[in-house]
Formats: C-alpha cells, structure tokens, sequence
C-alpha cells in the first residue's frame, strides 16, 4: 500500500447508481480504507433522506470489509481533515466533468493541502450514469433498472407510484 491510507469518496448519492458502486469498488482496492460519505445540502431537493442514501450504500457494498459510512455538511476539505482522510476520491464519467472537478480538487488543496485528491473513471459501461439522468428518467416514467442497485430501484418505482417523484 502507498502513503494513502484513508480515502474519503463523498457524493450526494441521490439515487446511488451503479457507476457510484464501480467508483467505491475500485477504490476500497486502492486505500486500506474507505469512508463513504453522503454530502448533506439542505439548498438540494434531495430524492431520499440521508438515512436512505445510507442504507442504499451499505446494502450495494456488503461484502468490501475495509468501508466506513458516514455523512456531513460543509466543505469537503473540512470533512477529509475531520474524517482523517489521506485523499480524497472523485469520479470522472466525462471530459465535461473534469473542469468542476479540476476547480474543486484545486480549491480543497488550498483548503488543506495535506489532502490529496483521487481521479477514477468509472467503467465505461457507467460512463454516462447520472443521478440526475436517473431522476429524470424516473420521473418521465422510464425504467431505471439497468443503472442502479435493485433496492434503489425498487424504492425509486415506490415513489413514482405514490406520486412522491
């Protein structure tokens, strides 16, 4: 193992989709371990609680021994220094990522430049995954089974039912 230790992968996971558990995945190989953090924004008009988007990551990923589940609010610097995170793991789906991601990584190394910050692309199989291709999906009564865990899947079609989508 290199200097890395502890990773933190942060998102919304608003659904979780299968390219966020590709990213997790490939990453707990990387680092001895990984925390997994859903970012609370209150200005977001967020699908599931955070309790939900727990429970979803922790079902998708039973079986990776080295994962921690967590949540926070703020800056994400502030939450890798807090967590003790080493690094910092993002996810690059495309090009059109990489100039928010470029800014971001940038602005957290400013913020704490002992934290690094972790580029993987999913497979190409999710490449184009999103949770907001997801939810507009949803909401225009398309099937998302394909792209997220079956759970999310299920609760997803639960709430377009009960007009909650």
């Amino acid at each position: 193992m290199g200097k890395y230790k502890t990773a933190l992968y942060a998102g919304s996971f608003d659904p979780l989709t299968n390219g966020h558990v590709d990213v997790i995945k490939r990453a707990s190989k990387l680092f001895s371990e990984l925390i997994v953090a859903v970012g609370l924004n209150p200005e977001k008009n967020n699908i599931f609680t955070a309790e939900e988007r727990l429970r979803h990551l922790r079902q998708a990923c039973e079986g990776i021994d080295n994962l921690r589940f967590s949540s926070f609010s703020g800056l994400l610097a502030n939450a890798a220094r807090e967590m003790k995170a080493d690094a910092v793991v993002r996810g690059l789906r495309a090009v059109s990522d990489f100039e928010w991601e470029l800014q971001m990584a940038l602005m957290n190394r400013e913020l704490d430049p002992e934290c690094e910050t972790i580029f993987l692309m999913p497979s190409p199989e999710y490449s184009y995954i999103s949770s907001t291709l997801i939810r507009e999906i949803c909401q225009l009564g398309g099937n998302v089974e394909p792209f997220v865990p079956e759970p999310v899947c299920r609760e997803l079609r639960e709430k377009v039912k009960n007009g909650e989508l």
